[in-house]
């Protein structure tokens, strides 16, 4: 079960960069684990830390402005090459709750919304102009994410609407991947496979029109096509 997400309020984090690749994102070389904790700490590690493994106070999540950033903000196609799911894993230990951008890599966008870390697609413009406002703000920027009303706003005049299909929106509402989100038809899917147990046997279950209201088994067409068990003459 993922923490759900309805709206969060969050400093801003600003990556001014253009198809920023999974590989960027999480190095391969940290790939090697079999969960999908222990991440976070080599979050764009190329680009955060320099040869001698200290930290590189050019990049933009090392300014003291994006320290405790939870919104991170960036240019167009972000997640795009590989489709490693630990590139999600890593920015959401992190601490991120959500990314906002024009465009997305479509596997990317797709893990995001799996694993909790809600997507945020944005006009170009509306993007340039968050950058402005962060810059203005010397780095300290905060910013509203609110999913379940699907808008954006920084409480001091930027305000803005995003849309996202409504499957991957409530899975991100109620905290749950494809799975959780099957689980809850549980009942309709087990309704389903009792149906189709039945016309593999030949049987209708569909109501009659009788008064009663009770449902009366009649026979339906069924292939007389067999599959000969083990040991079984053919032709029998």
């Amino acid at each position: 079960m993922m923490e759900p997400f309805v709206r969060h309020t969050g400093r801003l984090a600003a990556l001014a960069r253009a198809n920023v690749d999974t590989d960027q994102i999480i190095p391969k070389q940290f790939l090697k684990r079999v969960e999908r904790t222990g991440f976070g700490p080599a979050l764009f590690h190329d680009w955060r830390f320099r040869p001698d493994g200290s930290a590189n106070p050019d990049f933009e999540l090392n300014h003291p402005g994006a320290r405790g950033a939870s919104i991170l903000l960036a240019g167009e196609n972000f997640g795009c090459g590989s489709s490693r799911e630990h590139a999600v894993w890593a920015l959401r230990e992190y601490g991120f709750r959500a990314i906002l951008a024009p465009s997305f890599a479509d596997i990317f966008f797709a893990n995001c919304c799996q694993n909790g870390l809600v997507p945020v697609r944005l006009l170009p413009q509306e993007v340039a102009e968050l950058f402005r406002r962060h810059q203005a703000a010397g780095g300290e920027y905060q910013l509203t994410v609110d999913l379940e009303e699907q808008r954006v706003h920084d409480g001091l005049g930027f305000r803005t609407t995003f849309s996202m299909e409504p499957y991957r929106r409530e899975m991100l509402l109620t905290g749950s991947d494809q799975i959780g989100r099957s689980l809850r038809e549980e009942s309709r899917i087990a309704a389903f496979e009792l149906g189709m147990r039945n016309a593999e046997c030949g049987i209708d279950v569909r109501a009659s029109s009788g008064s009663q209201g009770i449902e009366r088994p009649t026979t339906i067409p069924h292939s007389a096509f067999h599959i000969p068990h083990f040991g079984e003459e053919e032709g029998r």
